[in-house]
Order: structure tokens, then C-alpha cells, then sequence
């Protein structure tokens, strides 16, 4: 498990290299989608429609970030649980989406999604909001501002830290600690 710093849109030659358990520095352009934000996509896909933005090389951050204080760029800006995406997210790396960050695991589908459309999955700590708002050097709502905290903003990053947890390899960072813990009957 290595460190390593990114930078957006990924390609190819950056993907190949990340392994589940390797910690990340992501710097430049994330999207912000959730639950009602995901939908909306999905929709607009399903149509045809123009999306709020290229998915291809992207990397959407499951966050709903507060509104920003005086002299601050975006309030806290934690991630939230993945799986509430699951439905929609083969359909958006079949579209080219490279990366998604969030927290927590992800369905089956979504993991053979991202071995076949060669996409990875980055998890950011939870309930460290604030402080990961520090990497936030600039943020603006893009699409579905009726939406609120919901709506897609473009995030300009530097060195915004996560983890990875599932690689192009069909490795999973949560079943390889898990499978590190498992009690094994001790030889008498």
C-alpha cells in the first residue's frame, strides 16, 4: 500500500496504478451528486439529455456540502453513505465516470461495474466535514440548485485525502480487512 497523488480527470495510466488500500491525494475538479441528484442524471441519461456534466474521466464526491460561512469557500463537506447510489452508478461509469467518494461499501453490480468500465472507488473519513473542506479551494452549484445542499456543485481540490477501497482488480479495501481479522481455530 502505497501514497499517491492524483489529479483529475483520471485516465487510464493513473487508475492501472491505484490498489485498494493505497491513500490518495486528489487534486483538481470533483462533482458533488447525492441521492436526488443521482436521479435526475439517471433520468436525463435515460432520455438522452444533456447532462450537467462529461462524466468521462470524472469523479463524482457523494457530499451535500453546507453553505459556506463569511470568507470561507464551502461550509463542511463530508461524504455520505455510497450505496444510496448503487442504483444508478453502473449506468454513470458506463458513461465514462472514472471515480466516485463516498463512505462505506458498495453492492456487488457496483463492484463488477468498476472492474468492467475500469473505474475505482476512494472512501473519505467520516465526520471529518470541516476539515476536508480545507482542500476545497473553490466551489460553485452547476446543476439543480433547487435542490439545496443536494445540488451538483464543481469542487476545485487540492491534495483532498481518501483511501481507496475498490480497484479496477476487483479488490475490496473492506473484505481484505475483514478477511485480515477472521478467527481461525487455534491448532491444540
Amino acid at each position: 500500500m502505497k501514497t499517491i497523488k492524483i489529479t483529475t480527470p483520471l485516465d487510464a495510466s493513473v487508475i492501472e496504478k491505484l490498489e485498494a488500500g493505497d491513500k490518495v491525494y486528489v487534486t483538481g475538479v470533483l462533482y458533488t451528486a447525492r441521492d436526488a441528484a443521482h436521479k435526475r442524471i439517471y433520468d436525463a441519461m435515460c432520455r438522452n439529455e444533456k447532462l450537467p456534466f462529461d462524466m468521462k474521466g470524472q469523479v463524482i464526491y457523494y457530499s451535500g456540502p453546507t453553505p459556506a460561512k463569511p470568507d470561507y469557500v464551502i461550509g463542511s463537506a463530508g461524504p455520505t453513505t455510497s450505496g444510496r447510489m448503487d442504483a444508478y452508478t453502473p449506468q454513470m461509469l458506463s458513461a465514462g465516470l472514472k471515480g466516485m467518494i463516498g463512505k462505506g461499501n458498495r453492492s456487488k453490480e457496483v463492484r463488477e461495474a468498476m472492474v468492467k468500465y475500469r473505474a475505482v472507488y476512494l472512501a473519505a473519513t467520516g465526520g471529518t466535514g470541516a476539515l476536508i473542506a480545507r482542500s476545497i479551494k473553490k466551489a460553485e452549484i452547476i446543476a439543480y440548485p433547487d435542490l439545496g445542499t443536494e445540488a451538483i456543485y464543481r469542487l476545485e481540490v487540492q491534495d483532498f485525502p481518501a483511501i481507496v477501497v475498490n480497484d479496477i482488480y476487483g479488490r475490496d479495501l473492506y473484505e481484505m480487512g475483514k478477511a485480515s481479522y477472521a478467527v481461525r481455530p487455534s491448532h491444540c
